[in-house]
C-alpha cells in the first residue's frame, strides 16, 4: 500500500512538474525579452532596422503589415513608375474609429532621389512602430483613433533598387531611370558607369604623374592629401572610375538621368536653362504625378514630411528668395514651435529655411505641398557627422571619414587601392570610399535617427487640429424661440486652414451645422463681448466657417425655436469632425 501511494504520489509530481515546466516554458516564450521603453514589445512583424531593403524585401514587410494589422493598416498601389514599379502607400490609423479620409491626415515620402535610400527605412519605421505600438502605448493608440497616416516609402522605387544593386557612386543617380541625351551627342544614355573591378561600387581613379598634387599619407596610405603650393605631388585624381565609351573625351557622361525629381513640381517650377534636372515641364515624372493626385483626392492631408540626405536638417520653404511672399508670417509660427521642438530632440539636426540656408530651389515638392495645397511640410536631410563623433565635421571631411573607418567600421567602408590597366589612363589605381558611406547611415545608426525623426513627425501629425464643441449655450429669448451659441475649439496648433489655403481658397470652408431644432436665423459671432454678429442668410442651419486657429476658437450662433433635443455637428477637410448632442 506504501508503495502504491508512493508510485501515485510520485507520478503526481511528475505531472505536476511536467505541467509547470510546460507552464514555465511558455512564460519564457512571451517573455524572452524585457520590454525597452518606447519600443515594440513583441512586435508582430519582425524588422531589422540595421539594414537597407530592396524593393521586394520592402513589399514584403507592407504586406506582412497588413496582414498582421489588418484593423490598423491597408496598402494600396497609387499608381505605377517609369519602369511600371507600384508605388505603394501604406495607410494607417484605426479603422474602427472614424473613416480614414475623414480624419486629419499626414503624408509621409522617402526616397524621391533614388541615392538617398534611408528615407525608405526611415518612412517605412514610421508605420511600423505606430502600428507596433497601437494598444501598448495610450498615446499612440489615442493617435491613431484620431488621425490617418499615408506613407509611402520609395516615390521612385525604380532607381531606389538600381542603386542598390548596380554599381554607382554615393551620389547617383538621384534621377529616375529615364534615360536621356545628357552630352548631347544625339545619343542617350551610351556612356554609363563602368566598374572597373567588379566591386559594387563605383570609387575614384588616380595615376602617378610628374605634375600631381597629391601625395599618399605616409601613416594611412589610402589616404590622398594635396601638396602645399610650392611641393611636388605624386599622384594625380581623374575622377570616378570609369572608360570613355564614346569618344568624347569624358568618362561615363551620360548614363542615368539626369533629371532631378525634386525640381519637377508645379510650384514656382522653372525650366531646365534656369532650374538644372527640371526635365520637360511641371509633374513630367510619372511617380511625382501618381503623388500628386493622390494628394488631391484626400483633402485630409494637413501636414507632410519628405526624407532626403545628407546634412541633419529640417528644412520649410521657400525653395526660392522670389516665394517669399508665400510664407505668411501666421504660418511660419507653426512652422517654427514644431520645428524648433524638434531640434531638442534630435541631435546634430538644424531647421533651417531652403532658399536662405542652402541654396534656391525651383519647382520643389515641399513648396508644391504648401503653396499649391496650403499644407504644412518639412523635409529633413537625414544623417549628420554628429552621430559619428558629436563634432559635425561634415559630410566629405576626409579625415574624420577615415577615423569612421577605423573605429567604427573597421575598415569596411573602405575599397583599397588597387592597381588596373586602364584602356585609355594607362596604368591607374582604383579604390575610395564605397558607395553606402558618407551620405547613408551605416547600419548601427539606423534605428536610433530612424525612431528620432519618425518622433517629429509623430508631433507634426500631432498637431493637425483636432476639433471639439467645446462649450454650448442657450439664452431663452421668449415666444419661443431660444438662442443656440456653440464654441468650437482646436486643441492642437495647426489651423484647419492655412494662411496659404485662406487667401487661395484652396479648400473649402469648415461646415458647423445644427439639426433637431428650426433654425430661423445663423450667425458667425465675431466678438461675442460687443455681440458683433456676422449673419448667414443662405441655409443658417449649417454655418460656414472660414477658418479654426490653432490652439484656438469659433463661436457660432443659432435662433431657433423648439429643439428640446438637438445635436451639433462640425466637419472641416483638413480638421476631421466633431460632434455634440444635447
Amino acid at each position: 500500500m506504501k508503495i502504491k501511494n508512493w508510485i501515485y504520489t510520485a507520478a503526481l509530481g511528475v505531472a505536476i512538474s511536467f505541467l509547470g515546466i510546460q507552464e514555465t516554458e511558455a512564460q519564457v516564450a512571451q517573455e524572452r525579452y524585457f520590454r525597452a521603453i518606447g519600443t515594440p514589445h513583441n512586435p508582430k512583424v519582425q524588422v531589422s532596422w540595421n539594414r537597407y531593403h530592396t524593393n521586394l524585401a520592402l513589399e514584403e514587410i507592407m504586406k506582412d503589415m497588413a496582414k498582421k494589422h489588418p484593423n490598423l493598416v491597408k496598402l494600396q498601389s497609387i499608381g505605377k513608375s517609369f519602369q511600371g514599379n507600384d508605388i505603394w502607400v501604406l495607410t494607417i490609423t484605426d479603422f474602427n474609429v472614424g473613416k480614414e479620409n475623414e480624419k486629419p491626415a499626414m503624408w509621409i515620402d522617402g526616397n524621391i532621389h533614388s541615392n538617398e535610400i534611408q528615407g525608405t527605412e526611415f518612412t517605412l519605421y514610421a508605420a511600423w512602430y505606430l502600428s507596433e505600438m497601437y494598444g501598448e502605448l495610450e498615446f499612440i493608440t489615442e493617435l491613431l483613433k484620431d488621425k490617418t497616416f499615408y506613407i509611402a516609402p520609395t516615390i521612385n522605387p525604380d532607381a531606389h533598387d538600381y542603386f542598390i544593386k548596380e554599381a554607382n557612386n554615393l551620389n547617383s543617380p538621384r534621377s529616375g531611370m529615364m534615360i536621356l541625351d545628357n552630352d548631347g551627342d544625339g545619343i542617350a544614355g551610351e556612356d554609363p558607369f563602368d566598374d572597373l573591378n567588379g566591386d559594387g561600387h563605383i570609387t575614384f581613379m588616380i595615376r602617378k604623374s610628374p605634375t600631381g598634387r597629391y601625395v599618399k599619407d605616409q601613416m594611412d596610405p589610402r589616404k590622398l592629401i594635396p601638396v602645399a603650393a610650392d611641393q611636388k605631388g605624386e599622384y594625380e585624381m581623374l575622377g570616378y572610375e570609369g572608360i570613355d565609351r564614346d569618344g568624347d573625351g569624358v568618362v561615363n557622361d551620360d548614363g542615368i538621368g539626369y533629371y532631378d525629381p525634386n525640381r519637377d513640381w508645379g510650384w514656382n517650377w522653372q525650366p531646365d536653362y534656369v532650374q538644372r534636372g527640371a526635365l520637360r515641364y511641371p509633374f513630367s515624372v510619372p511617380e511625382n504625378r501618381a503623388v500628386v493626385e493622390f494628394v488631391l483626392n484626400h483633402p485630409n492631408i494637413a501636414g507632410a514630411q519628405s526624407y532626403h540626405n545628407y546634412g541633419g536638417m529640417i528644412l520649410r520653404g521657400p525653395g526660392a528668395e522670389e516665394d517669399l511672399g508665400t510664407y505668411n508670417q501666421t504660418d511660419i509660427r507653426i512652422y517654427d514651435a514644431i520645428a524648433k521642438k524638434g531640434e531638442e530632440f534630435m541631435p546634430g539636426y538644424k531647421y533651417l529655411v531652403v532658399y536662405k540656408d542652402l541654396y534656391s530651389v525651383f519647382g520643389g515638392q515641399l513648396d508644391w505641398f504648401y503653396g499649391g495645397r496650403g499644407i504644412f511640410t518639412y523635409s529633413n536631410e537625414l544623417m549628420t557627422s554628429y552621430l559619428y563623433f558629436h563634432q559635425n565635421a561634415g559630410r566629405g571631411n576626409q579625415d574624420e571619414q577615415m577615423k569612421v573607418d577605423q573605429y567604427l567600421t573597421f575598415g569596411d567602408a573602405f575599397v583599397n587601392w588597387e592597381e588596373y590597366d586602364h584602356p585609355q589612363y594607362g596604368k591607374i589605381e582604383v579604390g575610395g570610399f564605397k558607395k553606402n558611406f558618407g551620405r547613408l547611415h551605416p547600419g548601427f545608426l539606423m534605428e536610433q535617427d530612424a525612431h528620432r525623426n519618425s518622433a517629429f513627425t509623430i508631433l507634426h501629425a500631432y498637431h493637425t487640429p483636432k476639433l471639439s464643441v467645446s462649450e454650448v449655450n442657450e439664452k431663452d429669448l421668449g415666444g419661443g424661440l431660444k438662442e443656440i451659441t456653440a464654441t468650437i475649439y482646436n486643441e492642437r496648433l495647426i489651423p484647419t486652414h492655412s494662411s496659404q489655403d485662406l487667401k487661395y481658397k484652396i479648400e473649402r470652408p469648415d461646415y458647423v451645422s445644427i439639426s433637431g431644432a428650426k433654425v430661423l436665423a445663423g450667425f458667425v459671432v465675431e466678438n461675442e463681448d460687443f455681440n458683433k454678429l456676422s449673419e448667414q442668410k443662405v441655409n443658417p442651419e449649417k454655418i460656414s466657417v472660414a477658418n479654426i486657429p490653432g490652439m484656438g476658437a469659433v463661436k457660432v450662433r443659432w435662433v431657433v425655436t423648439g429643439g428640446n433635443n438637438y445635436s451639433i455637428n462640425v466637419d472641416s477637410a483638413k480638421g476631421g469632425k466633431a460632434s455634440w448632442k444635447k
